[in-house]
């Protein structure tokens, strides 16, 4: 079975600090790590898959920042995170003793876990992009705000199917697709009215 916290973005891993930081650990820890990407950044050649790449670790960089250099903003985090951690086992015990009651909790999981992720992942990542303190350091600007945009949305979609994956219940399996095939279908359907 998959790690029960697959999926659920760590802002302490990310930065590498244990669960209750500091506010200067965190802003220590952000700027040595934020430069040592932005010098990454400038001694490699820019492809589109390395900018998606650099784009995402220095949104993670910027929203656990924002959200660790907080005690506030950390504990409601934390809270969350824990609580849908403790939610998803509730569902999988209730669904592993076949109570009435997992389907509902099934639902209710469903809805925290996207709210979970849109908020601390995608919209606290774009964020964190306009704080003044990461624009600093990491130069982070609308053209990466643009970009960025599209590569949260995969990331926050890849972490839900993570997720989804370990669930206990049938209606999610890996798709199976045969590119080869739909690319002879589509190119003999084109054929057929061209």
């Amino acid at each position: 079975m998959a790690d029960a916290e697959t999926g659920y973005v760590n802002y302490c891993e990310i930065l590498g600090v244990g669960e209750d930081p500091k506010p200067g650990e965190v802003r220590k820890v952000y700027r040595r790590k934020m430069k040592a990407l932005v010098g990454e950044i400038a001694r490699v050649e820019i492809t589109q898959e390395r900018r998606a790449h650099y784009l995402l670790e220095m949104a993670k960089l910027n929203a656990a920042l924002c959200v660790l250099r907080d005690t506030a903003a950390r504990e409601q985090y934390w809270n969350e995170r824990k609580g849908l951690i403790a939610l998803e086992e509730q569902w999988r015990q209730a669904d592993g003793a076949g109570s009435d009651e997992a389907d509902g909790l099934r639902r209710k999981f469903d809805a925290r876990v996207r709210d979970f992720l849109s908020k601390y992942v995608e919209e606290l990542m774009l964020d964190a992009g306009n704080d003044k303190e990461c624009v600093d350091a990491s130069h982070w600007d609308t053209a990466h705000e643009r970009h960025a945009f599209r590569i949260l949305r995969h990331y926050r979609h890849g972490l839900y199917q993570e997720i989804l994956e370990r669930l206990p219940y049938a209606g999610v399996t890996r798709p199976s697709i045969d590119w080869d095939e739909r690319s002879r279908l589509a190119a003999s359907i084109l054929a057929e009215r061209g």
